[in-house]
């Protein structure tokens, strides 16, 4: 009988998938051209077949009557643990990542949990993708340094690009292995502390902060070498499989690495400042593979260096406190607008699922803060889509790509407008979730 129902279910899904969908009258603002005005975009095999004012909806399609509401591309968080992390403080319902110095053959996706009540809750705001990432120090949550600066780990496995929508992990799949996730070193203190200057960290042998700061650059020169010896090691093999060489053995550690050392996949690292950013990019070029830097907290000098190596960045929660008692109230606000006048690519994660929902507010925060509007939009949209590699696909509202749309009522980054419908590979997905039920139970209560 389960067999039976999984049968039933599957083909429910796939005729929903097939079905041909008319959004008549509405508002398009496809990001990557000029807004339309009352026009009709047609969905075909979950795919955008065609956009215009005058389309003749085929036999059988379902017609939705769109006047004034408005049509975006679904949004997209660069920076999540969604599928992976449930409740943080119970370890059983957190599968972020394994033990091991080096786990590049990990991957999140194969991880992802599909019935997370995450899902229904981020697609009410318009989020229909993100990047799922596993983190250092095991999958017990609370050490280790989730999202980088974990000591245990220097590699900790391939992140995945998914649908927030989806039967099982591979119906979710956009893209299994969108990142490699590796824990960049830094000379950093962290809480208060921040940056420790070269100045500092050259005094060796002495107490206090010039010996913390000695005891730090060792650290550090130690992870870079085991880094570099990882990659050397990697492209060894690399050569012996080219090669054909007598007595080879698959190793799986080094087979995750190939599509890394061929360019075909990005290594992503947090750093949050720019001498970091600074090493960071020099490390990249030197082992001649491509680089995303995740939640800068300074753009600084890096500018220049980030947009001269066309390396883009995605920003933490921009509703974030000052990183020191020193700093600017606006520090976090300004950041985007600062990477944006640098000439530097940028996308949007909240690297935390509790604030997923809340990432069109962020980008709004960056907006009043003096980020042009339609650059924040495409943070959202089609900045990502391109940066992991997918931009052909998602990420604008143009014929031929994947039907990823969102129908409101007004602007996505406001919090008064409501999303209306929402669509995942030309499915209009329910926009019911935990939350909703618990309002429906509670206020139908005698």
């Amino acid at each position: 009988m389960k067999l039976i129902g999984l049968m039933i279910a599957c083909a429910l899904a796939a005729a929903a998938a097939g079905e041909t969908i008319l959004i008549r009258d509405a508002d398009v603002y496809p990001v990557t051209e000029k807004d339309m005005k009352n026009v009709s975009v047609l969905i075909q095999d979950g795919k955008i077949a065609d956009i215009g004012p005058k389309i003749v909806p085929p036999k059988g399609a379902r017609i939705v009557e769109a006047k004034g509401l408005r049509v975006y591309p679904g949004m997209i968080d660069s920076g999540t643990e969604l599928g992976l992390s449930e409740i943080e403080s119970v370890r059983e319902t957190v599968d972020t990542g394994e033990l091991g110095e080096f786990m590049p053959q990990l991957k999140a996706l194969i991880a992802v949990n599909p019935d997370s009540e995450h899902f229904g809750v981020v697609r009410v705001n318009g989020i229909t993708s993100v990047m799922t990432f596993p983190s250092s120090g095991g999958g017990g949550g609370g050490g280790g340094g989730r999202f980088g600066g974990g000591e245990r780990q220097l590699i900790s496995g391939q992140a995945a690009l998914i649908h927030t929508e989806g039967w099982t992990w591979e119906d979710m799949a956009i893209k299994r292995s969108a990142a490699m996730s590796v824990m960049f070193p830094s000379l950093s203190r962290g809480g208060r502390g921040g940056y420790v200057p070269d100045n500092m960290v050259e005094i060796p042998g002495q107490g206090g902060v010039a010996g913390s700061a000695a005891n730090l650059r060792r650290q550090y020169d130690e992870q870079i070498a085991k880094l570099n010896d990882f990659f050397e090691n990697a492209r060894r093999y690399q050569k012996a499989k080219e090669a054909h060489a007598p007595g080879f053995q698959t190793d799986l550690k080094f087979e995750a690495m190939l599509p890394v050392l061929e360019g075909k996949v990005p290594v992503t690292v947090s750093a949050a400042h720019a001498g970091t950013i600074h090493d960071a990019i020099q490390w990249a070029k030197k082992q001649n593979v491509k680089l995303v830097v995740l939640q800068p907290r300074e753009i600084g000098k890096a500018g220049p260096e980030l947009k001269a190596e066309n390396i883009p960045v995605i920003f933490g929660r921009v509703l974030a406190l000052p990183e020191t008692e020193d700093s600017p109230y606006d520090q976090a606000f300004t950041l985007p607008n600062e990477a944006y006048k640098a000439g530097v690519k940028f996308a949007f994660g909240t690297f935390t699922n509790e604030f997923v929902r809340d990432i069109p507010y962020q980008a709004a925060t960056a907006v009043a803060f003096g980020l042009p509007y339609e650059e924040a939009l495409k943070a959202l949209t089609i900045n990502p889509a391109q940066i992991w590699g997918e931009g052909d696909q998602l990420g604008s509202v143009e014929k031929g790509k994947v039907a990823d749309l969102i129908v409101t009522d007004g602007d996505p980054l406001t919090e008064q407008t409501h999303v209306k419908h929402l669509y995942i590979r030309g499915k209009e997905v329910s926009l019911e979730n935990k939350q909703t039920r618990l309002y429906e139970r509670y206020m139908s209560r005698n």
